[in-house]
Formats: C-alpha cells, structure tokens, sequence
C-alpha cells in the first residue's frame, strides 16, 4: 500500500533531490525522511533515485511516480475543497510565452469567466512543457510538437505559418508572398543554435540551396521583433505574432506550419483540468 505521507514526502524530495532541504519543508527529521522514501521504494519494488556524481537524479520510475503522487495530492486537494465547499487548487497550464500572448488569451478568458478554479502558468519551452505535464508538475501543456513526446497524450490545437517581417520600406515589403529563394545572402534575426524555430528555419533553407547569414541571436518572437524593429536585420516568426509599428509580415513559402498540440496525461483527469481542455480546444475551432 502506498501512504499519502510517504507520496507527499516524495513529491517535496524531487522537488530539490535534496534530503536536507526537503526534510527541512517538510518539518520531519532527515532520517525519517529517508525511511519514508526506502519504504515507498520497497513498497512499489524500484529504486526511486540513483547517485549520478554528488547529486541525485529520478529513475524512470521515480518519474511516473512523481506525477502519481502529484496527482494524488491534486485530487485530495479537490475533494477537500468540495466537501468544506471552498474552491479547488489551481489548475496548472504549461506553455511559452508565445502561446500565452497571442494563441491562448481567448481561451484563458472563457475558462476563468466561468468561476472554475484558479488558474496557475507556468512558462516553459516545449521541451519543459512535456516534462512538466509528464512529471505531473502541469495538468495541461501547449507546445509546438510534430511527434508526440512519450508517455504523454497529444490533441491537435492549431497550425501556425511562418511568416517574414521585415521594415515597410524593405523590397520585400511589395511581395504578397516571399519564398526562400528570396531570403537568399540576408542577415536574419534568428533563437539561438539548436532551438527547433532555427533548426527548422536553417534546414530549409540548406536544403533550397540558400545562402544566409546571422545578424543577431535571440530568444522569443517579442525580442526578435524587437531588433527588427530596431532595424538590425529580417526575421522569421509564426503568424500569430502582433508587429511593431514600423514592421510589415508576409507569408513564407517553403517553411512548414509549426503545428501547436495540447499535451495531457493519459487517464481522466481533474474536473478542472477537464474544463479548462474545454475551453481551449472550442477556442481553437
């Protein structure tokens, strides 16, 4: 049988990976924090952590009981609640900044609208977004994802085209449509190496043969336009993206649509994770 004080103490540990810390939140002994873990360990038959160096790290199985015990504690929380009649805990949405700016905002309004339980964001890159809605950190997670990440349950929110910004007086500015072909020996406003928008972005534009060149490295469509803006260079951003004074947007052609999912867990989910994937998805329609 797994106690709720030993899931509770294990979702405070792998909160720091840390006996002393968490033992410390938790107003317990360390020893006794140690024979809660050993016991939840031998109770469901793994090791729940490994010493990698001087610290500590999850197992894989560690992990999937994390987002158990994070879920447990949600639930006990929301029954609570119902029974003394208060509201329930927060719902917790994972997203980046992007999505919260210009895709989610009709779908935060119409969930709160409807008095349900506070909403609490957390914003991440796509690939924290997964790890939080797989660790049970989030209820919910919107991110950018053509494979859908392990473990997890996607549900097909949105596709965004990319879309070229540049200064109203740019040659590129009279276009209805640029290709790549057009972007040819430009200096770009690009995220840094290795984020999936570069990535994407310098693939296609290897595999079309064209030769570009870097003007600046930043992080987020608001700080690249922002540069844009500023004058230092072209950039490439999805079309939901609201422009600078100054700045005019045309469509990309030869780039894919970045395809937005919602990411859940699988299993029924708290009522009011299931109202607030509601709200989102008929605002997507």
């Amino acid at each position: 049988m797994l106690r709720s004080e030993w899931l509770s103490s294990f979702a405070r540990f792998a909160e720091d990976l840390n006996f002393t810390r968490a033992a410390k939140r938790l107003h317990i002994s360390q020893p006794a924090l140690h024979v809660q873990i050993r016991r939840l360990a031998e109770a469901v038959g793994v090791p729940l952590y490994v010493r990698a160096g001087r610290s500590l790290a999850l197992t894989r199985e560690g992990e999937a009981l994390l987002a158990h015990a994070r879920e447990a504690a949600a639930r006990d929380s929301d029954v609570r609640a119902r029974l003394s009649g208060e509201r329930s805990g927060p719902v917790v949405l994972s997203a980046g900044e992007g999505a919260y700016r210009y895709l989610l905002g009709p779908a935060l309004r119409a969930y709160l609208r409807g008095g349900h339980a506070p909403l609490s964001l957390l914003t991440r890159d796509r690939e924290g977004t997964a790890h939080a809605v797989a660790s049970g950190e989030a209820d919910l997670g919107v991110a950018s994802f053509d494979r859908v990440p392990e473990g997890l349950v996607a549900t097909p929110l949105a596709a965004v085209g990319p879309m070229l910004v540049m200064p109203r007086a740019h040659r590129l500015s009279k276009k209805r449509v640029v290709h790549l072909a057009e972007l040819a020996d430009l200096a770009l406003i690009v995220p840094p190496a290795g984020r999936p928008h570069r990535t994407a972005l310098a693939a296609a534009l290897a595999a079309a043969g064209v030769p570009w060149r870097v003007a600046v490295e930043a992080s987020g469509w608001d700080l690249m336009l922002h540069f844009a803006a500023m004058g230092l260079g072209l950039t490439v951003v999805n079309d939901f993206c609201q422009l600078p004074r100054g700045l005019v947007g045309r469509p990309l052609e030869g780039l894919l649509p970045v395809r937005y999912v919602l990411l859940s867990r699988a299993g029924a989910p708290r009522p009011a994770a299931t109202l607030l994937r509601q709200a989102i998805t008929l605002a997507m329609r």
